[in-house]
């Protein structure tokens, strides 16, 4: 008789993420082993199991985002928040090929072509997705070229720079902890996150590109779903290794967007028009100049 697998990852000192092939997850806390007895010092070993992995990499995600929960911020949505997120969307996703690639090439360095391929098709599935970002902002008459050329909100660019550091590394495994973390928050946004966005766009403007295509109406659901049957058919170091960067990646992208989210609406234009150099313009079409509205009618036929 075949024993069900359980697997586990320590993603702190204290703290171990153990899960079942049946989807269950818990979480143990190792100091208060008593005896100093441990069944989960020691790392896993053996194979995966697509129940097991799904447990260990979102109880990962869950973990790091419970350690903001008593001062998450819970702000009413406005537009301008909605064109940081943008601005953040963009940076997160215009180097993404490449940083990929970068990774890929290294694993066929070290003969890991499954790997390699893995990693081609994330990087080929991802190529063009900032572009959505700017025409949303294109959309809405803001000049999202020259924004994104000047600014990065502050809690994006940590985020930005573990996946540089990442894809640079000598055995560039926790690139894909970190690709999975972002699709699978994305994945979470349904049709009613889309439509609060378009309430708070001016009539008639469609600035819901990006967000469409990284939600649970896009491509993200299946990503996921392709993620976790590759990581739980990896050796149980690699499973190891991706787990923790999940968690470790969460954490930055919890931290990061919980700082984004406090800043009032006066502060998040302040920064936007400080690093563009002049105001904003209006964001609704009475208020655009021809050739900003040239740009909103161009964006809304793309």
């Amino acid at each position: 008789m075949t024993r069900p697998v359980t697997e586990w990852v320590n993603v702190t000192d204290d703290i171990s993420i153990i899960a079942r092939e049946s989807g269950e997850v818990w979480f143990h806390n190792r100091s208060s082993t008593k005896g100093g007895l441990d069944p989960f010092a020691a790392p896993m070993e053996g194979p995966g199991s697509l129940g097991s992995t799904i447990g260990l990499l979102d109880g990962a995600i869950n973990l790091a985002f419970s350690t903001i929960e008593a001062r998450l911020a819970r702000p009413e949505p406005t537009l301008i928040a909605y064109i940081v997120a943008l601005v953040g969307a963009y940076h997160t996703s215009v180097d993404t090929p490449r940083n990929l690639r970068r990774a890929k090439s290294r694993f066929e360095e070290l003969g890991r072509p499954e790997v390699a391929a893995y990693l081609e098709d994330r990087a080929r599935e991802e190529t063009g997705h900032d572009r959505l970002a700017l025409k949303d902002l294109r959309a809405l008459g803001v000049p999202g070229d020259r924004l994104v050329a000047s600014f990065i909100p502050e809690g994006i660019k940590p985020l930005c720079k573990r996946f540089d550091d990442l894809c640079a590394e000598d055995y560039p495994i926790g690139s894909i902890g970190y690709s999975y973390c972002l699709e699978r928050i994305a994945a979470l946004k349904e049709d009613s996150d889309i439509d609060n966005v378009r309430a708070l766009c001016p009539e008639g403007v469609d600035a819901t590109r990006f967000l469409r295509s990284h939600s649970s109406l896009g491509s993200e659901a299946a990503h996921v779903d392709e993620t976790i049957e590759f990581v739980a058919s990896l050796p149980a170091n690699d499973r190891i290794k991706v787990v923790q960067e999940t968690y470790r990646s969460a954490l930055i992208m919890a931290e990061g967007y919980n700082n984004e989210l406090l800043k009032s609406e006066a502060q998040m234009r302040e920064e936007m028009e400080r690093a563009l150099g002049e105001p904003l313009p209006y964001l609704h079409m009475t208020g655009l100049s021809g050739v900003q509205k040239h740009d909103v009618a161009s964006a809304r036929a793309d």
